[in-house]
């Protein structure tokens, strides 16, 4: 499966972000918590080098927690402020005025101590599509200030969006923000098609593009390394036959049996069976699963 998405809106959206993070004090990056290295744009690191930067790992709550928390350490160990969360969810986004208070802190003093009023932090929001950027920014804002949509791709331009932090105690605690929401970007090129593929199953591609019996094949043999388990208490099939693991094939010609999936003939529905698959993944029907977890080395449960 050769993955490659990157539309001319995504070229344009990259030399806008470059010219506007002149005026930005942080970059939020929001990556996928199933996924935090895959959804981690290169290019930002590139772009943003000189920001300070905080990586908020969205979805959380389709995530394995403990493998969360594990992200969180490896990004702290490199310098980078963390916060995961569910952006669905208005009380989950509260936490992240403490945080840019956390790294705003120091040139919120050196304004203070020069007699200037702190003015507001200038925040860019940053991510790869369908990450949940849209709902997040809404959940700040309190209100429906960004396109959102349930496909990849929505956000089409630059916004500002204006967020006051009306239960401040004082100078210190009080943090305004100028959020810059962007379109979604991906890079022009997967080095390693895994990347490519584990986007694709959460959905960061479109799956119109995609093949997607393959796709769900490529997510059963995912699951058959991390969780295995959870592809029998979902679907009531065995993964394994007389001790040998089956085929990703047969194990999807199984689910599409076992929820009555049936063309004529009696021939079973794969592509229903896969759109399923995937969309049951992608809500956490399967139970909270991670595609990825850091590990000295780098590599992920799905290589």
């Amino acid at each position: 499966m050769n993955i490659q998405w990157y539309p001319g809106h995504m070229t344009k959206t990259k030399r806008m972000l470059q010219s506007q993070l002149g005026v930005v004090d942080v970059v939020i990056e929001l990556l996928d918590a199933r996924l935090p290295l895959s959804s981690k744009n290169p290019d930002i690191d590139e772009l943003a080098a000189n920001k300070q930067r905080l990586f908020v790992l969205n979805k959380a709550d389709l995530a394995d927690k403990a493998i969360t928390a594990q992200w969180e350490a490896y990004f702290r160990r490199l310098g980078f402020f963390t916060l995961p969360l569910d952006s669905t969810q208005r009380a989950a986004v509260k936490p992240l005025a403490e945080r840019v208070r956390e790294i705003m802190r120091p040139k919120v003093e050196r304004q203070l101590e020069r007699g200037r009023v702190s003015a507001p932090v200038r925040a860019m929001v940053v991510g790869i599509p369908n990450v949940g950027k849209s709902t997040f920014i809404n959940q700040l804002a309190g209100r429906a200030s960004a396109a959102t949509a349930d496909r990849p791709g929505v956000t089409r331009g630059r916004q500002w969006i204006k967020v006051r932090d009306m239960q401040a105690r004082g100078a210190m605690d009080a943090i305004d923000f100028d959020l810059m929401d962007t379109p979604g970007v991906l890079w022009p090129k997967f080095d390693d098609q895994q990347v490519g593929i584990r986007l694709a199953v959460t959905g960061a591609v479109n799956d119109l593009i995609l093949d997607r019996i393959t796709l769900a094949e490529h997510l059963i043999d995912m699951l058959l390394v991390i969780n295995p388990v959870s592809i029998v208490a979902r679907y009531k099939v065995n993964t394994d036959l007389q001790g040998v693991t089956k085929s990703a094939r047969q194990i999807l010609e199984n689910i599409g049996e076992s929820r009555g999936f049936k063309m004529k003939g009696g021939v079973v529905d794969l592509e229903r069976a896969a759109i399923t698959l995937l969309d049951e993944y992608r809500a956490a029907k399967l139970g909270r699963i991670s595609l990825e977890k850091p590990t000295p080395g780098g590599s992920t449960p799905g290589d």
